[in-house]
């Protein structure tokens, strides 16, 4: 299974989705631009769009929410370790209140994964981030960043739009 996006305008991306209605896409609003983001075992609808290849699927993508996306650059020899990290995880944060979906995406092109979690609300994120579960999951003996990172991983975050709003 594949995870789809492009980002670009509301209005732009609300034309992409009205011209393909059997594929369930999700129209989400971020701060400087909007996304939208689907996932099929097809080719991408796309033009300019990025595929990521589905490694760990928790949940359904729901309709409405808050979406946090962990962009982290991995070096090529470092992907097997970055995913080994993720398959052996425990599973927090599924039991933390709000959450909703879990994917964690590997780039057909690029380097960059993103470790994508929906949540209910920003708060609910925000709990999550101040909870024990959080510090434990993310407890790290050296403040160094693992040596399989590329780059400084990022965050992108969004609002899922409904066709009422």
């Amino acid at each position: 299974m594949f995870a789809h996006m492009t980002n670009g305008t509301a209005e732009f991306l609300q034309k992409i989705i009205d011209k393909h209605p059997k594929k369930h896409i999700s129209l989400m609003h971020g701060e400087s631009s909007s996304l939208a983001y689907y996932e099929d075992k097809a080719k991408s609808i796309f033009n300019s769009g990025r595929e990521y290849v589905i490694l760990i699927t928790i949940g359904a993508i729901q309709e409405e929410g808050y979406v946090v996306m962990n962009n982290i650059p991995v070096t090529e020899e470092g992907q097997p370790v970055f995913e080994h990290h993720f398959q052996n995880r425990k599973h927090e944060v599924e039991k933390m209140p709000g959450f909703q979906a879990f994917r964690l995406l590997k780039p057909k092109k690029g380097n960059t994964y993103i470790v994508f979690t929906q949540w209910r609300s920003v708060q609910d994120f925000e709990n999550w981030k101040t909870s024990d579960q959080f510090k434990q999951a993310h407890k790290n003996p050296s403040v160094k960043t693992p040596d399989y990172y590329a780059d400084r991983p990022f965050i992108t975050s969004y609002h899922m739009v409904t066709d009422e709003k």
